[in-house]
């Protein structure tokens, strides 16, 4: 397990509509050697991608993104449709799949939520008494999880709408009451400015809608200088430069700590020359940081220069903690409870209580 290394991405001022708070994420430089655009759908709403062997995986798909590692920039994939007529379902073969040229189309966000729903899918590797004979032959299927559209968001379309893209900016952290709800990047600042809008099409955890919805507005940083000590413009500009600092560093130790300071746990899926897609599930540590998943392309260091995350609720966190312990104990009840400090009878509660009773053989 290994953190995020965002090296070359540094928080700017942030901007703040009712409970939204948005902190956009700049770069010195862009990303060398790779670009990122968008490959439009024509009907996203219940999208079909096709995996190995007869396995279907059904969502909403608005778009794909396309990397571009070749050297000639963005080419014709941004605002392309598959077809002159796109169906109502419409099949694309896997999640990413490599184009013509040094080129990959992978699906945003839709790499992490795989990797969380396949997560022990296939249920008990022992067949012990407590579990039921469905979920011994058909694992956790079908896995289900629910989400909001950005759109669907409360305030953030406006918030997207009137905010200013800052010299720089590779991407954003959306904050709802102050709560991490997602990070976004980018490698090349033309890059976000083509994909900004694109945040309403996303996908977002039942906790961000929740407190948009019901979460009063949050305070706007203002700086407060020291008169006393300024005397030119010199000294005024090197006091705003200290509170910037120090906005930025109270951003990094506090707010967006969740982040880059959780051990992830990664997993590759395509080298693009000297980069690697990426996608990553957290601890399932119960009231710590680390409840994101998500999705990176990192350059031959390590360092990020794509990204995007989901924030998983605490439900989600909840059934990722308890399939991890019983993986890691052979789904044995007696083991798996006795390493979390509970009973044979307490783990079965939580595990009905997390949404798995159908794992059980008697699931009341």
């Amino acid at each position: 397990m290994t953190a995020l290394d965002l090296t070359g991405l540094e928080a700017g001022p942030a901007q703040v509509w009712g409970g939204i708070r948005l902190v956009p994420l700049l770069r010195a430089e862009p990303v060398a050697g790779l670009r990122l655009t968008r490959e439009a759908y024509g009907h996203p709403e219940g999208a079909e991608v096709r995996l190995a062997g007869r396995a279907r995986y059904t969502s909403y798909i608005p778009h794909g993104f396309v990397a571009d590692w070749s050297g000639e920039g963005p080419g014709a994939a941004y605002g392309t449709t598959l077809g002159d007529g796109v169906p109502d379902r419409m099949p694309l073969h896997r999640m990413a799949k490599r184009r013509p040229g040094d080129r990959l189309r992978f699906l945003p966000l839709h790499l992490a939520l795989e990797g969380y729903l396949a997560l022990h899918f296939g249920g008990p590797s022992v067949a012990w008494e407590e579990w039921s004979r469905t979920a011994l032959r058909d694992g956790l299927s079908p896995r289900v999880e629910s989400a909001y559209l950005g759109a669907n968001v409360p305030q953030l379309a406006d918030a997207l709408r009137v905010f200013e893209i800052l010299p720089g900016q590779c991407g954003v952290l959306v904050y709802a009451a102050d709560a991490l709800g997602a990070a976004f990047a980018v490698p090349h600042p033309d890059d976000y400015r083509a994909l900004h809008a694109t945040l309403l099409q996303d996908l977002f955890g039942e906790l961000i809608h929740q407190y948009a919805l019901y979460g009063r507005p949050v305070t706007e940083f203002t700086a407060r200088l020291d008169d006393r000590h300024i005397r030119s413009l010199g000294d005024l500009r090197a006091a705003a430069r200290g509170q910037e600092r120090a906005w930025r560093e109270a951003h990094d130790t506090v707010l967006a700590a969740e982040l880059h300071a959780t051990p992830y746990t990664f997993s590759r899926v395509h080298r693009m020359g000297g980069f690697a897609l990426w996608r990553f599930l957290p601890p399932f540590q119960r009231g710590g940081a680390g409840r994101h998943i998500g999705e990176t392309i990192t350059d031959h260091q390590g360092r990020v220069a794509y990204l995007k995350t989901f924030r998983l609720s605490e439900n989600q966190v909840r059934r990722g903690h308890l399939l991890r312990n019983l993986a890691a104990h052979d789904w044995h009840l007696g083991r798996c409870a006795e390493a979390l400090g509970a009973t044979p009878e307490e783990l079965t509660r939580r595990i009905r209580r997390a949404g798995l009773s159908g794992l059980l053989r008697n699931p009341r």
